[in-house]
């Protein structure tokens, strides 16, 4: 008889355990399906600028070993970012497409001209996000890594830039990890949405270098932004 009550108290214990079990499940997929729906809602009204800088005249810094173009590698990551995006169901405007400033021409005053035409496009496209990719270069070779700059007091862009700093940070894995910092560029300041740059590596930096210049790596940083600024659109 005892052994019976024993067995349906364990009985009875399984089942709650396996109840609750079901019960998390359930409430970890609602709350992934409230999330995705939320992200599909959000990018069926949304419009992305991706802003690859420099271009044309302007290269931008280079590689010390290989001498690549800072302009070439932002092209490559905003392309792979622009996918991204698109396949998530999101309008993206490009500030540039191709290897070629927009200055117009290369006479006195090519680098306010091309700043003044990124900005028009960026307003032009009523934006809910804005994203500039870049390449950093340093005095000290050993500096490496994604750095993240948003302009200062924008609240939404502190986010943005935390959201996404933080995923760039794991791809960077034993090595330094920064917090986003604020930005006084020209394009933060006259950018009507979140907006931020992200300056992806150092090509001052031996391995940073030979990260950047390879289509995997440009696509798995591509990935942690635009992860980051998913991110940010669901919180």
């Amino acid at each position: 008889m005892f052994s019976k009550f024993l067995l349906n108290v364990n009985a009875r214990r399984l089942f709650f355990i396996c109840l609750i079990f079901v019960v998390v499940v359930l409430v970890a997929c609602s709350s992934i399906f409230l999330s995705s729906k939320k992200v599909h809602s959000q990018s069926a009204n949304t419009v992305v600028v991706l802003d690859a800088g420099h271009g044309g005249i302007d290269g931008g810094v280079t590689g010390t070993k290989t001498g690549v173009k800072e302009s070439e590698i932002n092209l490559a990551i905003v392309k792979k970012l622009q996918a991204l995006f698109k396949n998530a169901g999101f309008e993206v405007v490009l500030t540039r497409s191709n290897s070629g400033g927009l200055y117009g021409h290369t006479g006195v005053g090519h680098k306010k001209r091309d700043m003044q035409a990124r900005e028009k496009i960026i307003k032009g496209a009523s934006p809910t996000l804005f994203i500039s990719i870049h390449q950093n270069k340093f005095s000290d070779s050993a500096r490496r890594g994604s750095q993240v700059f948003y302009k200062a007091g924008s609240n939404e862009g502190y986010n943005l830039a935390n959201c996404v700093q933080s995923q760039v940070n794991a791809l960077n894995k034993g090595g330094r990890q920064y917090s986003a910092l604020k930005g006084d560029y020209y394009l933060l300041n006259v950018s009507p949405c979140p907006a931020i740059i992200v300056e992806c590596g150092f090509l001052s930096n031996a391995q940073d270098e030979a990260l950047l210049i390879s289509e995997e790596y440009q696509q798995a940083l591509a990935q942690s932004i635009f992860y980051g600024a998913m991110q940010f659109l669901v919180e």
